[in-house]
């Protein structure tokens, strides 16, 4: 009995009678709003600790001879299809002239709506003559045609069978064309024609472009890109306009997959080109990123971060207009990993919430209650004078 009496002395939560218990409005009231509240701070508690938390750790990146996958999708609304090239380069010497594998084009009006390019009429179509074979003479019946490369050609035995080959022989001869209607091929297919065609309309590229784990560049430039003397240089033959609107919009722009809660700085960025000719450049500095979800699934991909600059100018031999992406990698690799947090840090903190919620409330009640009293104390002292 001395030991239940002793032990009573230690209880912290001495009991009141009911019949001391003083009930006021205030306190319902409170009561009320602070239950409400401590029952959505429970449920997001509940939501917290269900979802994961993602955790970050920065170490060495050790990774050496990977490929680095670009996602791209750009808009140029003042630049034609036929007049923009994409080329890649890196500090390796790997070069990727006029890259189309895996890049894409869609030609759209001044409203950026799609263009469908016309199907030929056969009934209406104009005669197009023979095709003029190397030797001089036109194709005849059940004749192998071998078209000219007009001096361009690597070998006694190469032929050029269309426009497209023309210009890719002038180009790694490093010489332009500077008359397409002049090749029997172009003319034929009417490459300035379809320029023209084209003129006013605007271009979307969207694709994927697989480069080297190094750094290096890829842009976007009117013409087709060439080599001569160590210069990259662009043929501009066919375009009847001395000067180009490289005002772009880029839809998006990653490198790699895609993982949750991914930012990419220059989505949905807009340039407008102000001036007749300029040539855009961004810095890209590439972060190499490993995202492991809670189930263990990692996705191996990077984050990047971007500076701009803008240059105006005109045409020169040192001067390229277009958008420019030179991109370097970072050495250090960003993990990301998703954890549930302990049962027990979800136990303390529901603790957190009721206990203080409840003691924040009856502050707020015995202050109303106390206040409440002293005025209507004065208030009848006042009726007493």
């Amino acid at each position: 009995m001395a030991v239940f009496n002793k032990l009573k002395q230690l209880d912290a939560y001495p009991k009141i009678s009911e019949d001391f218990y003083s009930r006021t409005l205030s306190g319902g009231v409170i009561t009320l709003v602070s239950t409400v509240f401590m029952f959505v701070l429970f449920v997001t508690e509940i939501s917290l600790y269900l979802s994961a938390q993602t955790q970050n750790q920065l170490v060495v990146d050790t990774s050496r001879g990977e490929t680095l996958q670009i996602n791209l999708d750009i808009t140029f609304p003042a630049l034609a299809c036929s007049m923009v090239s994409l080329d890649a380069m890196d500090i390796s010497g790997e070069q990727h002239l006029n890259v189309r594998h895996n890049i894409f084009k869609k030609r759209l009006d001044v409203h950026g709506k799609v263009v469908n390019a016309p199907k030929p009429d056969a009934i209406n179509a104009p005669k197009v003559q023979k095709p003029l074979q190397k030797h001089g003479g036109r194709l005849e019946h059940n004749e192998t045609y071998c078209g000219s490369c007009f001096g361009a050609e690597s070998s006694d035995d190469e032929c050029c069978n269309n426009c497209e080959e023309v210009r890719e022989a002038y180009r790694k001869k490093g010489w332009a064309l500077t008359n397409a209607d002049l090749i029997d091929q172009c003319h034929r297919e009417g490459f300035i024609e379809r320029v023209k065609e084209e003129a006013g309309e605007g271009c979307n590229i969207y694709g994927k472009l697989e480069v080297n784990k190094v750094a290096g560049n890829f842009h976007f430039a009117p013409g087709k890109s060439f080599q001569q003397s160590a210069m990259h240089l662009l043929d501009l033959m066919g375009f009847i306009t001395d000067s180009f609107n490289v005002s772009h919009t880029i839809n998006e722009l990653s490198f790699g997959a895609h993982f949750p809660g991914a930012v990419n700085p220059l989505d949905k960025v807009t340039n407008i080109q102000k001036d007749l000719n300029g040539m855009y450049q961004y810095f890209i500095k590439v972060v190499p990123t490993v995202y492991t979800d809670i189930k263990g699934r990692k996705i191996s991909t990077n984050q990047f971060s971007v500076t701009e600059h803008y240059t105006a100018g005109d045409h020169g031999p040192r001067f390229v207009p277009g958008v420019f992406f030179f991109y370097d990698l970072s050495p250090i690799k960003v993990k990301f990993s998703e954890e549930r947090p302990s049962f027990l840090h979800f136990l303390t903190n529901v603790c957190a919430i009721v206990g203080g919620v409840y003691s924040i409330a009856g502050i707020i009640d015995s202050f109303v209650y106390h206040g409440h009293r002293a005025i209507k104390k004065k208030m009848e002292l006042g009726k007493l004078s």
